[in-house]
């Protein structure tokens, strides 16, 4: 019997590489999103057939299917800090409602539930790097509380579900991640920086640029979700690249990389950005046998190979 996987998010950044991945191994997707922030653009080269089938929908919203459903991999939700703080309300909505439905639809299916949480839920952390057991460091009344309360609530809902209903859950917290299919305005560092250069504008550094991320490439992350679900881990587990670099460095690779004139200019923090972010996953390594393989250059260079300046520049 074929394996059916049903994705929440499915035409996002993410959610459009976990259906392609799931059917290149052989599973029925179904793929809902409600485009608040995903795109058709990103699943148009998927042909609608009897392994593929697209819904419009918001996970806010019940869902009912006659199908069988053996994953549910949720990874609805704005992502990007112009995106929740312009869809707050939403944020934690689908946070709330939507990973309650999702892990109805679980229940009812009994399927194996994967939420994709993130690293934003160590909030501004005071152990480094971040393992699984730091509770974190999160201002829940500040512009950023929207996202990391909504995924924080999502997670103990996940577990709530596990304890209590019997519900076959895991939970990935994501990190930093990059490829094709970024959106150029997306508003966080890699896509920023790539669409800045490409145009020799200026590049802009927020602080001084000593604040520190983990950049893992979206085929590593899609890897490890997939890893992840196939496991019997309940979670969570940290998913990302454990190679730190500051934004300052990061600015000047990309500068080097696409032969640039741009100029670094820095502007004023925002409000609760994390000073650091790296990932501990000793977890993943032990457990999954995962462990990221591309590292920040090539991980540049695939994205602007695969996604075109065309894409990265917003001129698609």
């Amino acid at each position: 019997m074929s394996t059916t996987s049903l994705v929440t998010g499915g035409a996002g950044f993410l959610g459009s590489h976990l259906c392609d991945a799931l059917l290149a191994r052989g599973d029925r997707v179904i793929c809902l999103d409600n485009l608040d922030t995903g795109s058709l653009e990103n699943i148009r080269h998927i042909p609608e057939d009897a392994n593929y089938l697209f819904i419009n929908h918001d996970v806010v919203e019940p869902f009912f299917t006659d199908e069988d459903i053996d994953y549910v991999f949720h990874l609805a939700s704005p992502a990007s800090p112009i995106d929740y703080l312009r869809l707050p309300l939403q944020t934690l909505k689908v946070g709330s409602y939507g990973t309650h439905n999702m892990l109805g639809l679980a229940k009812h299916k009994r399927a194996r539930f994967l939420l994709a949480s993130t690293s934003e839920v160590y909030g501004d952390p005071e152990i480094h790097p971040q393992p699984e057991e730091y509770w974190g460091n999160v201002n829940p009344v500040g512009p950023r509380g929207v996202y990391d309360e909504a995924k924080r609530y999502a997670e103990a809902l996940t577990m709530a579900y596990r304890r209590q209903q019997g519900v076959n859950t895991t939970i990935a917290r994501i990190f930093n991640t990059m490829g094709p299919r970024m959106r150029a305005h997306d508003g966080r560092a890699v896509p920023t920086f790539l669409r800045q250069a490409l145009t020799n504008e200026p590049i802009t550094v927020f602080g001084d640029g000593s604040q520190t991320r983990s950049f893992c490439f979206v085929d590593d992350l899609i890897r490890g979700l997939i890893a992840l679900a196939d496991s019997d881990l309940a979670g969570p587990v940290n998913i990302g690249n454990p190679n730190e670099f500051t934004l300052q460095e990061l600015a000047e690779i990309v500068i080097d990389l696409t032969g640039s004139d741009s100029k670094i200019v820095y502007e004023a923090l925002p409000t609760d950005d994390p000073k650091v972010r790296q990932p501990d996953i000793t977890k993943a390594r032990e457990q999954l046998g995962w462990e990221p393989e591309v590292q920040l250059r090539e991980a540049l260079e695939l994205t602007i190979e695969r996604a075109g300046v065309e894409s990265l520049t917003g001129q698609a």
